[in-house]
């Protein structure tokens, strides 16, 4: 006659039932972080199917540890919000011209909200969930380049030979020297105004400097693509400018 230990065979249920759980955590948060890989982000395959894991473990042991007799059974599941919280604000990164990484860090946290969702069980609902924010992040992200209204900051940086600093020559050539140089700067500022002007932007000049007469001004536009492009294509295009590159942002 074979005996059956109660507690060996809870223990068993319990461990199945965990392992499901989190195999299931493991797939649809590695799922996501694929996407975020294939999109070179920060948080990419391990980060989210370990916090979507994680999520998911903690969840199922909250319950665990609650027991049968206690009616709170949510209390170590309750501050899976808050770590994640801190987890996502590390991935936010503020420059002086713009905020990256917000997707990222709510890419993270609706990863932990799949990862809980898998530690309670409701395995069709965290693969629903799943599904939308797949569709979310791929298919938004195509409106949005097809679209071109989405406007981000690039570093403009033009170069115009103008002529070197006048230095200690005779006057009539420095007279001369330095009005040429004054219209070449001259004609170069009314070419990148004019540009500005016809995309209603204004200037705000970064950096100036005269590098063996090389003139270089570097200014930041925050634009759609589209109005980058054509600005950058009639940059170009004017004669009173040799050199235009264009950078994402001034580390760059």
């Amino acid at each position: 006659m074979i005996v059956l230990d109660p507690v060996s065979l809870q223990h068993s249920m319990l461990t199945a039932s965990a392992t499901k759980r989190l195999l299931t955590a493991c797939a649809l948060g590695g799922v996501i972080g694929l996407e975020r890989e294939w999109r070179h982000k920060d948080s990419g395959l391990r980060t989210n199917m370990l916090i979507c894991v994680g999520a998911a473990l903690f969840t199922f042991m909250s319950a665990a540890l609650a027991g049968d007799l206690t009616p709170d059974k949510s209390r170590v599941a309750s501050n899976i919000v808050q770590g994640v919280g801190f987890l996502g604000a590390g991935l936010i990164l503020h420059t002086k011209s713009r905020v990256v990484g917000l997707t990222s860090a709510a890419t993270v946290f609706v990863v932990a909200a799949i990862g809980m969702t898998c530690g309670a069980g409701l395995y069709l609902e965290a693969l629903v969930a799943t599904v939308v924010v797949l569709l979310s992040l791929q298919t938004v992200g195509f409106f949005e380049d097809k679209l071109g209204w989405k406007r981000f900051p690039m570093l403009y940086e033009v170069r115009a030979q103008v002529g070197e600093l006048p230095g200690k020559t005779e006057v009539a050539s420095l007279h001369f020297e330095g009005e040429q140089r004054e219209a070449a700067l001259r004609r170069m500022f009314t070419a990148i105004l004019k540009v500005l002007d016809s995309a209603g932007i204004r200037l705000h000049v970064l950096d100036r400097d005269n590098v063996a007469g090389m003139e270089r001004i570097s200014f930041s536009v925050m634009a759609t693509r589209r109005v980058h492009a054509r600005m950058l294509v009639d940059l170009r295009a004017s004669d009173a400018t040799d050199q235009v590159v264009v950078y994402q942002d001034e580390g760059e």
